[in-house]
């Protein structure tokens, strides 16, 4: 009898290191998820403020060449000269809002840097989706391996580890290769 007690003691001590595995991959599988979903949120909103002043530069814009179309109907007795310099420095204007490399913030360098940050965007929700069934699947091999110790019925413990595996790859993915596996789309 005493040597059967060992020996489910020892099984006990390998299930109790298992779920403890388990348990720590499922730390990292919450952290790296949650920094993932911070960074999504953060790149979200930075695209988000970047085509606003994209929108808000087309809109300049959209007024500046109504003002210019008008400039041409103006009455006769109007200064040719002044009304030429107007339009020219609208011209100029004009230009340098539609790209504007010394600063960034010219039209077409703006809808770089907003598709830039859906892209980043886009990669940290991949991510994501990786880490939280990484984590679901983590969780699901505690439970089940948890389960051999109160049943005794060791294809539990299999399974657990086996679900576990599979909580790993998905991690592995999210880190290394998130555009790999395409869980979502």
């Amino acid at each position: 009898m005493s040597g059967g007690h060992g020996a489910v003691e020892g099984s006990n001590k390998r299930v109790a290191l298992l779920i403890s595995v388990l348990a720590l991959f499922l730390a990292f599988s919450e952290t790296l998820g949650k920094a993932s979903q911070t960074d999504a949120l953060g790149a979200n909103i930075e695209a988000s403020n970047l085509w606003a002043y994209f929108q808000a530069r087309t809109i300049r814009g959209t007024v500046v060449k109504t003002a210019d179309e008008l400039a041409t109907l103006l009455p006769p007795g109007t200064s040719p000269e002044a009304t030429q310099a107007k339009r020219a420095e609208w011209a100029k204007t004009l230009a340098r809002w539609e790209s504007e490399p010394a600063t960034g913030e010219g039209r077409k360098e703006l809808a770089a840097k907003a598709q830039a940050a859906q892209e980043k965007r886009d990669l940290a929700l991949e991510r994501y989706h990786h880490y939280e069934l990484a984590s679901a699947a983590f969780q699901i091999g505690i439970v089940l391996a948890s389960a051999e110790v109160i049943t005794g019925v060791v294809a539990l413990v299999f399974a657990g580890g086996f679900v576990g595996l599979a909580g790993a790859a998905l991690l592995g993915f999210g880190y290394f290769a998130p555009h790999a596996l395409h869980l979502f789309h």
